[in-house]
């Protein structure tokens, strides 16, 4: 019996296996409007068997964007071109989630900062020396930003998502805040541990607000800054704890990202670690991310109880019916298209 590809209940959504497609920006969109390369994209994907797709990064405001490419929910016209990927997917068997995003300091990023607005961070730190220094937050600003996660919410709702995840990694706006790398502030949000991660837990409380109780939702971390000073993945147990209070359902396991620095080592599952840590010692689902390409690796780290679901990325890019090949492989089972059946034997 494959645990990779048994059920998992969500709340009132059951995952058809364990397989996630990781979120990954396609530098595409038309001013936050979904275009038709997402529309085969993640049409594909749903067709080759993942469990859950999670769309790329989406903007909860213009000037959240990681490029002008990025996909956006902070406005009305954002929400029909998503429908329309969610229902298709959704009709394939697959669960839909889209990861809502704020760049923060790293807004712009091809233009180093230089975009059509300013970037805003905790602090007026550049990410690197090259960069514009973006525009401190203040408490009036900080409201803004809560409030425009709230309705990128309300507008994933209408879309039809089953799933929101928050982006709080990689270095962007929440992990911004959350490392004292990043937030030298001395007010309410900043100081102490406890004070970092108030930003976080005000948008997962907002979101969570408007989120309907039966859905769920997941946040990213990157559970180390690899760096000196930086967080690690025991900073993130309270931090993952005050999560699950909170309605968080699964927290997904990266790392990196909040300074131009590298891991030490590379190799396949590296991250997976961080994911076992946390799920045993906060008592929370995770989701583990990182170099996972076969399937007796993602076998084993759901069976192992090491995470509750894997997430692919550059393998789904490579091919995109990777589950249906894994299946083959772990000797399961599994509904194939019924256009595609010719090609099941």
């Amino acid at each position: 019996m494959s645990i990779l590809f048994s059920p998992l209940v969500l709340r009132s959504l059951t995952l058809r296996n364990r397989i996630v497609m990781s979120p990954m920006v396609m530098y595409c969109a038309e001013e936050g409007r979904a275009t038709a390369w997402h529309r085969v994209h993640y049409g594909t994907r749903a067709v080759g068997g993942v469990g859950l797709i999670l769309l790329e990064a989406t903007a909860v405001e213009s000037r959240g964007r990681i490029s002008r490419g990025d996909l956006g929910l902070w406005d009305d016209a954002h929400v029909a071109g998503l429908a329309e990927i969610v229902r298709f997917g959704q009709a394939q068997g697959a669960a839909m989630g889209v990861q809502l995003a704020h760049a923060g300091r790293k807004a712009w990023g091809p233009e180093k900062g230089r975009g059509p607005q300013p970037a805003v961070a905790p602090c007026a730190e550049p990410f690197e020396p090259d960069w514009v220094a973006p525009q401190v937050l203040d408490d009036a600003a900080i409201e803004q930003v809560v409030a425009a996660w709230q309705e990128a919410a309300r507008r994933a709702h209408r879309a039809g998502f089953d799933i929101i995840e928050l982006h709080a990694a990689h270095g962007y706006l929440l992990h911004q805040f959350l490392s004292p790398l990043t937030n030298r502030r001395s007010d309410d949000y900043g100081g102490t541990p406890e004070r970092r991660a108030r930003m976080l837990l005000r948008v997962v409380e907002a979101v969570r607000e408007v989120w309907p109780a039966e859905k769920p939702l997941f946040v990213r971390i990157s559970a180390t800054d690899w760096t000196e000073g930086g967080l690690t993945v025991d900073d993130h147990l309270p931090v993952a704890r005050a999560l699950r209070s909170r309605g968080v359902d699964v927290v997904d396991c990266s790392s990196g990202g909040l300074l131009p620095v590298v891991p030490p080592r590379i190799y396949p599952g590296y991250q997976v670690p961080f994911a076992e840590h946390i799920r045993r010692e906060a008592g929370v689902a995770t989701m583990a991310v990182g170099l996972i390409t076969q399937p007796e690796q993602a076998e084993e780290i759901v069976a192992g109880g090491r995470a509750d679901l894997v997430t692919l990325g550059r393998e789904l890019l490579r091919n995109p019916y990777w589950p249906l090949q894994a299946a083959r492989t772990l000797g399961v089972e599994v509904a194939w298209p019924e256009e595609y059946l010719r090609a099941r034997r």
